[in-house]
């Protein structure tokens, strides 16, 4: 294995980071903490309980997860982009490094930065809400493996996007709504029917109460299916990216 090529991928992106740092890490974190004001404090102080869980603390794990996605898939979908816009993706694909190697450096940078922001929120919500992690270690493994199969979905679609308004189209289009419908503001319990059962068919519900079972120990779905779930699109997202460097799609001429 090239890991002076993996390193070389990795460095270059996180020095990006550090240079759009305004963008890439402190506009999230304060988005966030807007809704945290606005939801947390504001609203949510004349709001009830939720499953035994104060309204400010029980939003937690949706706003991550609201940032977590988003972020993952733009740092990597950016991060691979950018060489093909800028035609020098060729000379990534003429070194010596696999493809293997190739998405190592580019995902996980991404990756990287989406733990940071995570983590950054996590501080950042201490100052708003008090809240306890039940599971603090499937709380860490939920969130790596969150930020890794978005990150992987990201450079999927880095390579699909032709230009910069289809680089945003799934992120803004999809991904967020399906958040915002997913349970990140409300237990989905709470809908009626067919909206409950509807519900079940949007996969970030999944992912959102996987993390709120590992901060409260509750969840409105079991979380082995929510680990499944994730497990299940990174594997999907894996061979996607097999598939694309296989057939060279729209990354070779």
């Amino acid at each position: 294995m090239n890991i002076n090529g993996i390193r070389a991928i990795y460095r270059f992106e996180m020095n990006r980071t550090r240079r759009t740092l305004m963008q890439s890490v402190i506009s999230p974190v304060l988005s966030t903490s807007l809704y945290f004001i606005v939801f947390g404090t504001a609203i949510g102080s004349r709001m009830g309980e939720i499953d035994g869980i104060s309204y400010g603390a029980f939003i937690i794990p949706g706003l991550l997860m609201l940032s977590l996605l988003s972020e993952s898939i733009s740092n990597a979908a950016f991060g691979i982009f950018f060489p093909k816009f800028s035609g020098t993706i060729y000379e990534v694909l003429s070194a010596p490094v696999s493809p293997f190697e190739i998405v190592a450096g580019y995902v996980g940078a991404a990756t990287t930065k989406s733990l940071i922001i995570g983590a950054l929120i996590l501080i950042t919500a201490r100052v708003f809400v008090d809240y306890s992690i039940a599971h603090p270690l499937w709380m860490l493994g939920f969130l790596l493996l969150t930020a890794l199969t978005f990150s992987l979905f990201g450079f999927i679609i880095g390579v699909w996007a032709n230009d910069f308004q289809q680089l945003q189209i799934i992120p803004l289009m999809v991904i967020t709504p399906l958040t915002f419908l997913g349970g990140a503001f409300y237990s989905i319990n709470m809908l009626p029917e067919p909206w409950q059962t509807l519900t079940l068919f949007n996969p970030v519900v999944y992912l959102i109460n996987g993390f709120r079972w590992a901060f409260y120990g509750v969840a409105d779905v079991h979380m082995g299916l929510s680990l499944g779930m994730t497990l299940g699109f990174l594997l999907t997202c894996m061979a996607a990216v097999w598939w694309i460097f296989r057939s060279g799609y729209r990354i070779k001429p």
